[in-house]
């Protein structure tokens, strides 16, 4: 995905193919969040800036790792959804190869799931950066922490549904109380990145 062509990933993704799927743009929704919260701390530097410099320096950088977390997990997804089609693709002719069938497909959805919900918690932490990089960045670029807040909203809420639907896939999840746990702070981060998003648009607007 890292060298793909954005025209040739959106051929993947638009193709009846099993991924790039949900899960792998939730990851770019969150690097790309990440990605401008990182440019808005690097408009943010110089003597004006400086009674605030340590702040936006851990931000930069924090924003930075987040960044590639992100497109690690974009990449995890494609593959941890790849590893579900073949789980469903086993043999189930004997009841040995049912029983291994099943454990496949379990612990291929376990994976599946817990990708996307740690695309949800990469989401928060982005979105938290933006709020701190909110009153002390760059005003002239403050529009893009709204982008940056957006971006790791669709985040969160992609990967919810995509946690979802593989909790739904199976009751056999060894992790089902570990997903649930995971995404059930996700109305919170939703209304803190509305919340960042809002506080931008007043402070344009004021």
């Amino acid at each position: 995905m890292r060298s793909d062509t954005i025209d040739g990933f959106l051929s993947g993704l638009a193709a009846r193919i099993p991924a790039p799927g949900g899960g792998a743009t939730a990851g770019l929704h969150a690097a790309q969040g990440a990605a401008l919260v990182a440019m808005v701390a690097r408009y943010s530097n110089g003597p004006k800036y400086a009674e605030h410099a340590a702040t936006i320096d851990r931000v930069r950088e924090s924003a930075d790792d987040l960044c590639e977390r992100s497109l690690e997990l974009a990449e995890q997804d494609v593959a941890a959804f790849g590893a579900v089609g073949q789980a469903y693709g086993l043999p189930r002719s004997t009841p040995v190869e049912k029983t291994a069938r099943s454990q496949a497909i379990a612990s291929a959805l376990a994976e599946a799931g817990r990708v996307p919900a740690r695309v949800l918690a990469v989401a928060e932490r982005i979105i938290a950066l933006a709020e701190e990089l909110r009153p002390v960045g760059n005003p002239n670029v403050i529009s893009d922490i709204a982008a940056a807040a957006d971006a790791a909203r669709a985040a969160a809420s992609t990967a919810r549904v995509n946690v979802e639907i593989n909790l739904c896939a199976s009751t056999e999840l060894e992790n089902r109380a570990e997903l649930v746990e995971a995404i059930a702070s996700t109305d919170e981060i939703l209304l803190q990145a509305d919340k960042t998003t809002a506080a931008v648009r007043e402070q344009i607007l004021r």
